[in-house]
């Protein structure tokens, strides 16, 4: 294929830092060809941290690279297990993805692209290896909000439709196809080990955590004793995913599969399918309708994120003692709560409360929203629209808003919470007040990726191709806000 020379895209550095690995971890895999390719998504917000100027990259550019697969290195479908539902299964792998390719961002760190929909590979166990149509929406709006939200999540670069028809048993069928490029550190896995441990290569789990290190977590490189090195190395992705997960609950998320497989090394967020945000406080909410035992539901998140860690311990125990294993995941627990607290003060307006304040708020905050079961999201987002600095001085004007309220004012719960804020609110200084109200605004959007939001953008595409609702969703969730 001649490639084209102007197409920055094809004219990146890309580093084949994990080709560099060798073919113990992946195999080389050819794209798909697609009867059309319309590019329905560009994400220019990524480009400038690639070093592109978006004014200067055309659509036909995303379309060559990313749609037609002209490229200058291999492709490479990564090979990895994975406990699926808490089951081990070893014939996982990149079924219908590759590492397209790595590439330094100006602030020097290292930055896959992966697609997801690009073909057969020969992990696809029996699958056509392409990705809905709807699959991609539902993809590139999840990544982008939660990244507003502030989750450490991949995002998507480019999604182009393809013009073929798929058949799934979960949508109307058939169905539009098109195909993804994820933007995100790392596509390592925990899988990526538990594959290493199950073929018997310790040898091989050890080079690949040395090359974890030296591109990931490379300020460890100047602990010059090994094994200390490969604590830390744990310990600080301990650290990272008990953030993470936080993050999730704070943000009123349910990943839905939260297999070992969908596990990054980095601590990052990605891969979303049967994702969902949650309506009301519910910790039993269970997105996927496959989950019949509510195995990844939203309030069991954190402890599976925890027992995850826990299985990574076992291809990581030919490398690092179980004593030190075991010590690193005791911290998990503590570190949650913490990033936890500090996240739901945020959406309160608040930061670094005095404890036992700030637990009792926010004990007091879930007891509401648990007691009165109203919208998680309309919750915070009314305490940002009707916030006033009279609430600081009479805690009866704090939610006095008859609409709000409508039903809820005789909730015990409700009144607690009101005086407890209001007496936080208290010994703030007047200074601070103004900050309050910035916060709320900043972590708290009007309205938020439920299920009738997405699919009142999937309906005029589906029946009109109309695309408009989409893209002006989409462009209010990048500026950082809904309304």
């Amino acid at each position: 294929m001649e490639l084209n020379g102007a197409n920055p895209f094809l004219n990146l550095k890309y580093e084949p830092a994990l080709e560099n690995l060798g073919e113990d971890y992946y195999d080389r895999v050819p794209a798909a060809e697609f009867p059309q390719h319309i590019l329905r998504f560009r994400n220019d917000q990524l480009l400038p941290l690639i070093g592109l100027d978006p004014e200067k990259v055309f659509d036909e550019d995303f379309i060559e690279a990313f749609g037609q697969f002209q490229a200058v290195r291999p492709f490479l479908a990564l090979r990895y297990h994975g406990y699926q539902f808490g089951e081990y299964n070893p014939a996982l792998g990149d079924g219908r993805g590759f590492l397209y390719g790595q590439v330094r961002g100006i602030d020097g760190e290292l930055y896959d692209f992966g697609t997801k929909g690009s073909g057969k590979t020969p992990y696809s166990r029996g699958g056509d290896g392409r990705l809905t149509l709807k699959g991609g929406v539902r993809e590139v709006l999840a990544a982008e909000a939660l990244h507003q939200m502030g989750v450490r999540t991949s995002r998507c670069l480019s999604m182009i439709e393809t013009g073929e028809s798929l058949w799934r048993g979960d949508e109307p069928s058939p169905t539009r196809s098109s195909v993804m490029v994820r933007f995100n550190r790392s596509h390592i896995r925990f899988g990526t080990f538990e594959r290493l441990h199950y073929i018997g290569r310790s040898d091989l789990i050890k080079k690949l955590l040395d090359h974890v290190i030296e591109i990931y977590y490379s300020h460890l490189l100047s602990v010059k004793d090994e094994s200390k090195r490969y604590v830390l190395f744990y310990g600080e992705l301990v650290g990272r995913v008990a953030e993470l997960v936080a993050q999730w609950m704070a943000a009123g998320f349910c990943h839905a599969v939260l297999n070992t497989d969908n596990m990054s090394i980095t601590g990052e967020s990605f891969d979303y399918g049967p994702y969902a945000f949650i309506p009301t406080y519910n910790p039993t909410f269970t997105a996927a309708y496959f989950d019949y035992y509510g195995r990844y539901c939203y309030g069991y998140q954190p402890a599976i994120c925890q027992l995850n860690l826990e299985m990574l311990q076992v291809p990581l125990r030919s490398v690092i003692s179980q004593a030190d294993l075991a010590a690193e995941l005791a911290k998990f627990s503590e570190y949650y709560t913490d990033y936890y607290q500090q996240l739901m003060w945020r959406k309160l307006g608040l930061e670094n409360l005095q404890m036992p304040e700030g637990e009792e708020l926010l004990k007091s905050t879930i007891q509401v929203l648990g007691d009165t079961q109203v919208g998680y999201h309309a919750f915070f987002w009314e305490i940002t629209d009707l916030f006033s600095r009279r609430w600081r001085e009479d805690v009866n004007s704090i939610l006095s808003e008859p609409d709000f309220l409508s039903g809820l004012e005789n909730r015990e719960s409700l009144a607690n919470w009101r005086n407890l804020y209001h007496r936080i609110l208290q010994k703030l200084p007047e200074s601070e007040i103004q900050e309050v109200e910035v916060r709320m605004k900043r972590w708290n959007p009007k309205t938020v990726l439920l299920r009738p939001q997405i699919e009142a953008v999937w309906e005029p595409i589906t029946q009109e191709d109309n695309w408009e609702p989409f893209y002006e969703l989409l462009g209010k969730i990048q500026a950082g806000f809904i309304d």
